[in-house]
Protein backbone atom coordinates (compact mmCIF):
# COMPACT_ATOMS: atom_id res chain seq x y z
CA UNK A 1 0.00 0.00 0.00
CA UNK A 2 1.30 3.37 -0.83
CA UNK A 3 2.25 5.95 1.54
CA UNK A 4 0.14 8.77 0.70
CA UNK A 5 2.82 12.46 -0.21
CA UNK A 6 2.73 15.43 2.44
CA UNK A 7 1.71 18.20 1.03
CA UNK A 8 4.65 21.16 0.76
CA UNK A 9 4.84 24.01 3.33
CA UNK A 10 3.24 26.42 1.21
CA UNK A 11 0.11 27.42 -0.70
CA UNK A 12 0.32 25.53 -3.87
CA UNK A 13 -2.05 28.39 -5.13
CA UNK A 14 0.47 31.12 -4.56
CA UNK A 15 2.34 33.00 -7.15
CA UNK A 16 6.08 32.09 -5.65
CA UNK A 17 5.63 28.47 -6.11
CA UNK A 18 4.58 29.01 -9.41
CA UNK A 19 7.10 31.54 -10.92
CA UNK A 20 9.58 29.32 -9.59
CA UNK A 21 8.03 25.97 -11.24
CA UNK A 22 8.33 28.19 -15.22
CA UNK A 23 11.78 29.47 -14.30
CA UNK A 24 12.97 25.76 -13.77
CA UNK A 25 11.20 24.67 -16.76
CA UNK A 26 12.69 27.50 -18.92
CA UNK A 27 15.73 27.10 -17.76
CA UNK A 28 16.19 22.77 -18.17
CA UNK A 29 13.89 23.30 -21.55
CA UNK A 30 16.74 25.63 -23.31
CA UNK A 31 19.73 23.89 -22.02
CA UNK A 32 19.77 20.77 -24.76
CA UNK A 33 19.27 24.05 -27.19
CA UNK A 34 22.34 25.73 -25.57
CA UNK A 35 24.50 22.49 -25.51
CA UNK A 36 23.66 22.17 -29.28
CA UNK A 37 25.42 25.65 -29.70
CA UNK A 38 27.90 25.37 -27.44
CA UNK A 39 28.91 22.41 -29.84
CA UNK A 40 29.04 23.94 -32.96
CA UNK A 41 32.22 25.90 -30.99
CA UNK A 42 33.72 23.67 -28.53
CA UNK A 43 33.96 19.18 -28.49
CA UNK A 44 31.35 17.96 -26.85
CA UNK A 45 33.25 15.93 -23.45
CA UNK A 46 35.61 19.45 -23.54
CA UNK A 47 32.88 21.48 -23.53
CA UNK A 48 30.99 19.37 -20.50
CA UNK A 49 34.29 19.07 -18.69
CA UNK A 50 35.01 23.10 -18.43
CA UNK A 51 30.95 23.33 -17.24
CA UNK A 52 31.55 20.60 -14.43
CA UNK A 53 34.78 22.19 -13.57
CA UNK A 54 33.24 25.75 -13.12
CA UNK A 55 30.38 24.87 -11.47
CA UNK A 56 32.69 22.36 -9.22
CA UNK A 57 34.40 25.74 -8.62
CA UNK A 58 31.69 28.12 -7.15
CA UNK A 59 29.84 25.13 -4.86
CA UNK A 60 33.16 24.77 -3.24
CA UNK A 61 33.46 28.51 -3.12
CA UNK A 62 30.27 28.82 -1.89
CA UNK A 63 30.66 25.73 0.56
CA UNK A 64 33.75 28.28 2.39
CA UNK A 65 31.99 31.28 2.48
CA UNK A 66 29.42 29.25 4.45
CA UNK A 67 31.89 27.21 6.24
CA UNK A 68 30.04 23.88 5.10
CA UNK A 69 31.39 20.86 5.86
CA UNK A 70 32.51 18.11 3.02
CA UNK A 71 30.18 14.93 3.16
CA UNK A 72 31.78 12.00 4.79
CA UNK A 73 31.36 8.28 5.22
CA UNK A 74 28.39 6.75 3.56
CA UNK A 75 27.65 10.30 2.68
CA UNK A 76 30.15 10.92 0.88
CA UNK A 77 30.67 7.32 -1.20
CA UNK A 78 27.02 8.79 -1.88
CA UNK A 79 27.78 11.92 -3.21
CA UNK A 80 30.93 10.48 -4.94
CA UNK A 81 28.59 7.66 -7.13
CA UNK A 82 25.59 10.30 -7.78
CA UNK A 83 28.73 12.50 -9.36
CA UNK A 84 30.29 9.39 -11.73
CA UNK A 85 27.03 8.24 -12.70
CA UNK A 86 25.07 12.03 -13.27
CA UNK A 87 28.29 13.99 -14.44
CA UNK A 88 30.65 11.83 -14.72
CA UNK A 89 28.83 9.42 -17.66
CA UNK A 90 25.73 11.32 -18.03
CA UNK A 91 27.37 14.49 -19.20
CA UNK A 92 29.75 12.99 -21.66
CA UNK A 93 26.99 11.21 -23.13
CA UNK A 94 24.26 13.53 -23.56
CA UNK A 95 26.65 16.42 -25.25
CA UNK A 96 28.30 13.98 -27.32
CA UNK A 97 24.72 12.47 -28.52
CA UNK A 98 23.72 16.03 -29.23
CA UNK A 99 26.20 16.12 -31.90
CA UNK A 100 23.89 13.84 -33.93
CA UNK A 101 20.23 14.35 -32.41
CA UNK A 102 18.16 17.88 -32.68
CA UNK A 103 18.20 19.10 -28.96
CA UNK A 104 14.10 18.47 -29.03
CA UNK A 105 14.24 15.25 -29.57
CA UNK A 106 17.40 14.69 -26.82
CA UNK A 107 14.90 16.44 -24.22
CA UNK A 108 12.37 14.21 -25.41
CA UNK A 109 14.63 11.04 -24.69
CA UNK A 110 15.58 12.77 -21.65
CA UNK A 111 12.07 12.58 -20.38
CA UNK A 112 11.62 9.34 -19.49
CA UNK A 113 14.20 9.64 -16.74
CA UNK A 114 11.21 9.76 -14.23
CA UNK A 115 9.84 6.51 -16.07
CA UNK A 116 12.82 4.26 -15.97
CA UNK A 117 13.85 5.88 -12.80
CA UNK A 118 10.67 3.69 -11.02
CA UNK A 119 11.49 0.56 -12.89
CA UNK A 120 15.11 1.03 -11.01
CA UNK A 121 13.77 1.64 -7.78
CA UNK A 122 11.44 -1.04 -7.97
CA UNK A 123 14.95 -3.58 -9.18
CA UNK A 124 16.78 -1.84 -6.04
CA UNK A 125 13.87 -2.84 -3.76
CA UNK A 126 13.26 1.10 -2.86
CA UNK A 127 9.50 1.74 -4.21
CA UNK A 128 6.60 -0.57 -5.83
CA UNK A 129 5.36 -0.22 -8.84
CA UNK A 130 1.98 0.68 -9.26
CA UNK A 131 0.14 0.07 -12.22
CA UNK A 132 -0.08 3.35 -13.67
CA UNK A 133 4.10 4.03 -13.34
CA UNK A 134 3.89 0.24 -15.46
CA UNK A 135 1.51 1.37 -17.87
CA UNK A 136 3.17 4.55 -18.19
CA UNK A 137 6.56 3.17 -18.43
CA UNK A 138 5.45 0.72 -21.29
CA UNK A 139 3.69 4.08 -23.36
CA UNK A 140 7.14 6.29 -22.68
CA UNK A 141 9.89 3.26 -23.65
CA UNK A 142 7.38 2.15 -26.77
CA UNK A 143 7.75 5.80 -27.74
CA UNK A 144 11.91 5.39 -27.67
CA UNK A 145 11.26 2.25 -29.85
CA UNK A 146 9.38 4.76 -32.50
CA UNK A 147 12.23 7.16 -32.24
CA UNK A 148 14.68 5.19 -32.74
CA UNK A 149 12.59 3.48 -35.83
CA UNK A 150 13.96 6.59 -37.27
CA UNK A 151 17.44 5.76 -37.44
CA UNK A 152 16.70 2.88 -39.76
CA UNK A 153 15.91 5.28 -42.53
CA UNK A 154 18.45 6.89 -41.90
CA UNK A 155 17.07 10.51 -40.29
CA UNK A 156 19.07 10.04 -37.51
CA UNK A 157 22.43 8.20 -36.68
CA UNK A 158 21.43 5.39 -34.02
CA UNK A 159 24.63 5.94 -31.90
CA UNK A 160 23.40 9.23 -30.96
CA UNK A 161 20.15 7.87 -30.14
CA UNK A 162 21.49 5.54 -27.88
CA UNK A 163 24.13 7.48 -26.34
CA UNK A 164 21.48 10.02 -25.41
CA UNK A 165 19.34 7.12 -23.85
CA UNK A 166 22.04 5.70 -21.81
CA UNK A 167 22.86 9.08 -20.46
CA UNK A 168 19.04 9.52 -19.37
CA UNK A 169 19.04 6.02 -17.75
CA UNK A 170 22.58 7.15 -15.67
CA UNK A 171 21.40 10.02 -15.04
CA UNK A 172 17.93 8.72 -12.71
CA UNK A 173 20.62 5.83 -11.35
CA UNK A 174 22.90 8.54 -10.34
CA UNK A 175 19.94 10.70 -8.30
CA UNK A 176 18.61 7.32 -6.88
CA UNK A 177 22.39 6.47 -5.48
CA UNK A 178 22.30 9.50 -3.89
CA UNK A 179 18.50 9.04 -2.54
CA UNK A 180 19.59 5.71 -0.99
CA UNK A 181 22.84 7.65 0.98
CA UNK A 182 22.20 9.39 3.90
CA UNK A 183 20.51 12.93 4.01
CA UNK A 184 22.85 15.52 3.06
CA UNK A 185 23.28 19.41 1.97
CA UNK A 186 22.38 19.35 -2.11
CA UNK A 187 25.24 22.20 -2.62
CA UNK A 188 27.48 19.81 -1.14
CA UNK A 189 26.47 16.60 -2.95
CA UNK A 190 26.68 18.53 -6.09
CA UNK A 191 29.81 20.03 -5.30
CA UNK A 192 31.48 16.39 -5.09
CA UNK A 193 29.52 14.94 -7.64
CA UNK A 194 30.86 18.05 -10.29
CA UNK A 195 34.17 17.66 -9.04
CA UNK A 196 34.50 13.86 -9.73
CA UNK A 197 32.70 14.31 -12.72
CA UNK A 198 35.07 16.33 -14.23
CA UNK A 199 38.26 14.44 -13.34
CA UNK A 200 36.06 11.37 -15.55
CA UNK A 201 35.12 13.70 -18.13
CA UNK A 202 38.74 15.47 -18.58
CA UNK A 203 40.66 12.44 -19.51
CA UNK A 204 37.79 11.01 -21.57
CA UNK A 205 38.12 14.39 -23.96
CA UNK A 206 41.89 13.88 -23.99
CA UNK A 207 41.71 10.21 -24.80
CA UNK A 208 39.74 10.82 -27.72
CA UNK A 209 41.89 13.64 -28.92
CA UNK A 210 39.31 16.51 -28.76
CA UNK A 211 40.13 19.93 -29.63
CA UNK A 212 40.85 22.14 -25.95
CA UNK A 213 40.39 25.43 -27.40
CA UNK A 214 39.56 27.97 -24.59
CA UNK A 215 36.22 29.72 -24.58
CA UNK A 216 37.98 33.17 -25.56
CA UNK A 217 35.21 34.38 -27.71
CA UNK A 218 31.66 35.92 -26.68
CA UNK A 219 30.47 33.03 -28.91
CA UNK A 220 32.12 30.35 -26.92
CA UNK A 221 31.96 31.45 -23.91
CA UNK A 222 28.36 33.09 -23.28
CA UNK A 223 26.95 28.73 -23.72
CA UNK A 224 29.33 27.92 -21.23
CA UNK A 225 28.35 30.47 -18.14
CA UNK A 226 24.61 30.08 -19.32
CA UNK A 227 24.93 26.05 -18.99
CA UNK A 228 26.94 26.64 -15.28
CA UNK A 229 24.79 29.42 -14.15
CA UNK A 230 21.38 29.08 -15.11
CA UNK A 231 21.27 25.45 -15.51
CA UNK A 232 23.71 24.15 -13.22
CA UNK A 233 23.28 26.06 -10.28
CA UNK A 234 20.20 28.71 -10.86
CA UNK A 235 18.16 26.06 -11.29
CA UNK A 236 19.01 23.45 -8.91
CA UNK A 237 18.39 25.62 -6.58
CA UNK A 238 15.27 26.82 -7.47
CA UNK A 239 14.10 23.10 -7.92
CA UNK A 240 15.19 22.79 -4.05
CA UNK A 241 13.29 25.95 -2.91
CA UNK A 242 10.23 24.60 -5.11
CA UNK A 243 10.33 21.32 -3.07
CA UNK A 244 9.46 22.50 0.11
CA UNK A 245 6.59 24.69 -0.82
CA UNK A 246 5.15 21.47 -3.36
CA UNK A 247 5.07 18.06 -3.31
CA UNK A 248 7.58 16.12 -5.34
CA UNK A 249 4.53 14.72 -7.68
CA UNK A 250 3.87 18.41 -8.51
CA UNK A 251 7.33 19.80 -9.18
CA UNK A 252 7.98 16.14 -11.10
CA UNK A 253 5.56 17.87 -13.88
CA UNK A 254 9.14 19.85 -14.99
CA UNK A 255 9.51 16.83 -16.71
CA UNK A 256 6.46 17.37 -18.71
CA UNK A 257 6.67 20.64 -19.94
CA UNK A 258 10.81 20.71 -20.65
CA UNK A 259 10.51 18.54 -23.77
CA UNK A 260 7.48 20.42 -25.31
CA UNK A 261 9.77 23.67 -24.40
CA UNK A 262 12.90 21.86 -25.69
CA UNK A 263 11.08 21.02 -29.59
CA UNK A 264 9.34 24.28 -29.90
CA UNK A 265 12.79 26.16 -29.27
CA UNK A 266 15.01 23.39 -31.53
CA UNK A 267 12.03 24.63 -34.36
CA UNK A 268 12.32 27.81 -33.94
CA UNK A 269 16.08 28.73 -33.45
CA UNK A 270 17.91 25.89 -35.22
CA UNK A 271 15.36 24.76 -37.78
CA UNK A 272 15.45 20.97 -36.19
CA UNK A 273 12.97 19.36 -38.52
CA UNK A 274 10.52 17.16 -37.11
CA UNK A 275 8.57 14.15 -39.37
CA UNK A 276 5.51 12.86 -37.93
CA UNK A 277 7.66 9.39 -36.67
CA UNK A 278 9.09 11.63 -34.39
CA UNK A 279 5.92 13.59 -33.60
CA UNK A 280 4.27 10.28 -33.01
CA UNK A 281 7.08 9.00 -30.77
CA UNK A 282 7.62 12.18 -28.80
CA UNK A 283 3.70 12.01 -28.19
CA UNK A 284 4.05 8.44 -27.04
CA UNK A 285 6.78 9.53 -24.59
CA UNK A 286 4.83 12.58 -22.90
CA UNK A 287 1.57 10.33 -22.91
CA UNK A 288 3.50 7.66 -21.02
CA UNK A 289 4.71 10.57 -18.68
CA UNK A 290 1.23 11.98 -17.92
CA UNK A 291 -0.04 8.43 -17.10
CA UNK A 292 3.32 7.16 -14.98
CA UNK A 293 2.95 10.36 -12.60
CA UNK A 294 -0.57 9.83 -11.33
CA UNK A 295 -1.12 9.57 -8.45
CA UNK A 296 -3.25 6.35 -7.23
Amino acid sequence: MEVPEKTGAGDPSSAGPWLAFLACSAIWGSTFLVISIGNDRLAPIWAATLRLVLAAALLFGWMLLRRQPLPRGAALRAALAYGACQFGVNFPLLYWGERFVPSGLAAVLYATVPMSSALLTRALGMETLSAPKLVGAAAALAGVAVLFSSSFRGEIAPAGLIAIFAAATVSGLGTILLKRGPRQSPIAANAVGCAIGAAMSAPLSFALGEAHAWPATTATLLPLLYLTLAGSLGAFVTASWLLHHWTATRVSYISVVVPVLALALGTQVRHERLTPVHVIGALMVLAGLLIGMRRR
